[in-house]
């Protein structure tokens, strides 16, 4: 019986195109974006590692020590196995790096989200969460898992979220929960109309800068920061494992909230902590990015590059897309999936279908992004193998869609 119905659930994904499966992609060190797949060596232009931090040497060989010194484990969660030092390292560094009291981190960026949330909801059960109508995953399960009253405003909307804000009292507790770079468009939210909101009606801000830390701001503290607005933010939470490049997440805030997080959070007192190779390697990552400008500038110069050599062989854009995100529009899972593979096998060129329920159905997609390793030739046959590849499915483009 239960293994009948699991059977029928995973072909009912696969009637409708949206099972997925791994491609194995072995990344080199040192060579990144350079990977292999089998024997073949691939270009990888979907990788969430924006900035190459993971092959950063001296990040390698800080994991390395920290590795001999003092194991591969943590030995349970902080509060069983101990808090070892590079834990209070890293989140003074991120609390100063934000100019935030405190910081805490967590296993994971969806975990730091989803516990996070959820334990603030909980202590706060008058509280109202207003969240944007195409916030992650992890922000959706960390509402959906409470009994707090949830409003969703239009994505990126400040006339909806008002009118919606307005309905409320001041002295009703309220929460607005968004992120800055959001991950399927590659759009910014209007970061500073939002504070503006939320100092009008009496409402904590919650912001969400995985997407934005380490290739945004001076010091690569993120879209906040860009603003000069991090002071206008309550609880910015990120992650370890996109322009860090390594894995991990965390949140920061004023001292007394965070600690109410680390005290009442099931999802960060139960969890095994991260090894304290980890922390190091985040750690070392961090400091570099605080000095460093190279690898920002060059992300964004590759970018403009990338954008201007699909613009030559008129593969649109998202139009919203004003970031290192690059969404290509294909609008059919079949020919979206089926394009990827062509990519893989013919030239050597990894990006991952985008398909329904990850975005809208209609909406199907590549998600490309360049990193301060790729070289204008990696881009140029890029862009000219999805040109060919395009042409050999008869990919055809919406009116909707053009280049930005």
């Amino acid at each position: 019986m239960y293994s009948k119905h699991s059977m029928s659930l995973i072909e009912g994904l696969k009637v409708s195109n949206q099972y997925r499966e791994f491609k194995e992609i072995n990344r080199v060190a040192g060579k990144y974006p350079l990977a292999y797949s089998s024997e073949d060596h691939i270009n990888v232009f979907c990788s969430n590692d924006y900035l190459g931090m993971s092959q950063n040497k001296e990040v390698m060989l800080s994991m390395i020590e920290a590795l001999i010194n003092f194991g591969a484990g943590a030995g349970g969660s902080r509060n069983i196995g101990g808090s070892h030092k590079y834990f209070s390292m890293l989140e003074n560094t991120l609390a100063t790096w934000h100019k935030k009291d405190s910081a805490l981190i967590f296993p994971t960026g969806y975990s730091s989200n989803d516990a996070s949330i959820q334990c603030l909801l909980r202590k706060f059960p008058d509280m109202i969460v207003f969240s944007d109508s195409k916030n992650h995953a992890s922000i959706i399960n960390g509402i959906r898992s409470t009994k707090n009253k949830k409003v969703i405003f239009e994505h990126n909307n400040t006339k909806d979220l008002e009118d919606k804000l307005k309905l409320y009292s001041n002295d009703t507790p309220k929460i607005i929960i968004f992120e800055s770079i959001y991950s399927m468009d590659g759009d910014v939210a209007p970061i500073k109309e939002i504070t503006e909101l939320a100092s009008k009606y009496n409402s904590l801000t919650f912001l969400d800068e995985v997407h934005a830390v380490g290739m945004y701001g001076e010091t690569g503290a993120g879209y906040a920061e860009l603003l000069g607005i991090s002071d206008k933010i309550d609880i910015i939470q990120s992650t370890m494992a996109k322009g860090i490049g390594i894995i991990g997440g965390y949140i920061v805030g004023e001292k007394h909230i965070i600690d109410l997080i680390r005290s009442f959070s099931s999802g960060f007192i139960f969890t095994t902590a991260l090894p304290p190779c980890i922390v190091a390697g985040c750690l070392t990552s961090v400091n570099h990015l605080k000095k460093s400008h190279k690898e920002r500038q060059a992300l964004h110069e590759k970018t403009n590059y990338l954008r201007k050599q699909l613009k030559y062989y008129n593969i649109p854009v998202l139009p919203q897309s004003t970031t290192h995100i690059i969404p290509v529009i294909i609008g059919d899972s079949i020919k979206c999936k089926k394009a990827s593979e062509k990519l893989l096998e013919d030239y050597n060129i990894y990006v991952q279908p985008i398909n329904y329920p990850t975005v809208d159905q209609g909406t199907e997609r590549f998600r490309i992004n360049v990193t301060p390793n790729h070289t204008k030739l990696h881009i140029d046959h890029l862009c000219k193998s999805i040109n060919e590849v395009f042409k050999q499915l008869n990919i055809t483009y919406g009116d909707a869609v053009t280049n930005g």
